[in-house]
């Protein structure tokens, strides 16, 4: 028996105290996908090889060497990422990283085959895949409306890329097996306060019932529409703000409410938002795993207060049927591949510290009116030696613990991401 082996079985008999089924945990972490973003790999930068410069409120920071320029450097520095990352993963792809093979391909001319390496990878390795089309930096998202744009010609190009890449989203499910969640975000929005705020979301909410006119089943794919606070350009105002959002997701019904941690107020959560939103969205929510440091910065996520929040509230809800988890994040200033395995690790982490709740003892002793031990358990459970149950998931999945695995990163960035330039 290993260390890490008799470790866990020291934390299985702490939480069998507290009314835990440990083993029970880990076979529920084994079902539920978390969705893995490609974006951290390369900056956000895309393989059309444009010359197009990152627009749209979205900014990355730091040069450090080894950004994934093509798609076999990226699906290298996915592979090398997921080698540590246990359980169920999707990988998440936006459209401007389509497999163009050098070809020039605009965004209203997308298709499926220009994803085919993308679905052959997926299918060798067993992840789904998401999507996203890509409404920001290109010629037509210059002046910061897409979706938007009082120019109708403008709006049709953007439509269309919309509808392609829906096209697109349900062909991954065909092919994976699994199906595809496609998030919308636009950047549409202002630095200044338009004397006109109602049409440009009259606009918006015509165009995606347009973009949206094509049904898929659920099983292939699944739109999800996201909200933002403000971005770098649209400080003042945003299209797609969280009032919209929600009345749009509330008003149809027939797609997911997007939630992104970084998306609101600098002292506002979702964690609190689940329920509410689980109650209304009927066919549910995904959530966007971030860490903002005083604004949407979409730092590397951390295994925080509010990451663990919103986990244990996912779990104390009950509906992971209902939820869809992905992250979001994106930093140059360090090793990328470091980078996306940190934050997927958190994730996973507390994903898992949210399965090591006794959910149902909880709520027996709420309906009984015994908050007071309901206090003092929550409390306790915050220093259960969940560490050692996390490493021995790492180690029944084949993967390395959480300080053995950063050597062997480092090796690849000696080996392959230094050798990139």
């Amino acid at each position: 028996m290993t260390n890490i082996q008799k470790a866990y079985e020291l934390a299985k008999e702490a939480y069998a105290a507290c009314g835990v089924d440990t083993d029970k945990a880990l076979r529920q972490m084994d079902e539920i996908p978390v969705s893995l973003h490609c974006w951290q790999f390369d900056d956000v930068m895309g393989f059309e090889n444009s010359g197009q410069a990152l627009s749209g409120g979205i900014q990355t920071t730091g040069n450090h060497p080894g950004r994934a320029r093509s798609f076999d450097e990226m699906t290298a520095d996915f592979e090398k990422s997921l080698s540590y990352v246990p359980g169920k993963n999707k990988v998440n792809l936006h459209a401007f990283h389509l497999d163009n093979k050098g070809a020039a391909v605009d965004r209203d001319a997308i298709e499926p085959a220009h994803f085919d390496g993308w679905v052959d990878w997926a299918n060798s390795r067993g992840v789904g895949l998401d999507f996203n089309p890509t409404f920001f930096s290109h010629k037509l998202s210059e002046d910061g409306y897409t979706l938007a744009h009082q120019d109708k010609g403008v709006r049709d190009f953007w439509i269309e890329h919309g509808r392609r890449c829906r096209k697109i989203s349900a062909y991954f499910g065909e092919k994976t097996g699994k199906p595809s969640v496609m998030n919308i975000w636009i950047p549409d929005g202002e630095k200044e306060v338009p004397i006109d705020t109602y049409g440009p979301r009259e606009r918006f909410a015509q165009a995606l019932d347009e973009m949206r006119g094509d049904a898929y089943p659920d099983i292939y794919h699944l739109d999800a529409l996201e909200s933002k606070l403000f971005g770098i350009g649209s400080e003042s105002y945003v299209v797609g703000s969280h009032e919209f959002v929600m009345g749009y997701v509330l008003t149809r019904q027939d797609l997911l409410l997007t939630m992104d941690e970084g998306h609101f107020h600098p002292t506002e959560y979702v964690s609190p938002k689940v329920s509410s939103a689980l109650l209304f969205a009927k066919k549910g929510i995904l959530a966007h795993v971030s860490r903002p440091v005083r604004w949407d910065s979409d730092h590397v996520v951390a295994f925080d207060d509010e990451t663990r929040a919103l986990m244990r509230e996912i779990i104390r809800v009950g509906q992971l049927d209902k939820v869809y988890i992905a992250t979001d994040y994106f930093d140059a200033s360090i090793n990328r591949v470091m980078a996306m395995t940190i934050g997927a690790r958190n994730t996973k982490k507390a994903l898992l510290e949210g399965l090591l709740q006794p959910v149902e003892s909880l709520r027996r002793m709420e309906l009984d009116g015994d908050n007071s031990t309901r206090l003092a358990l929550t409390e306790a459970l915050k220093t259960m030696p969940l560490g050692a149950v996390w490493n021995y998931y790492c180690e029944k999945n084949n993967m390395l613990s959480d300080l053995d695995w950063i050597q062997d990163a480092k090796e690849y960035e000696k080996k392959v991401l230094a050798s990139r330039g």
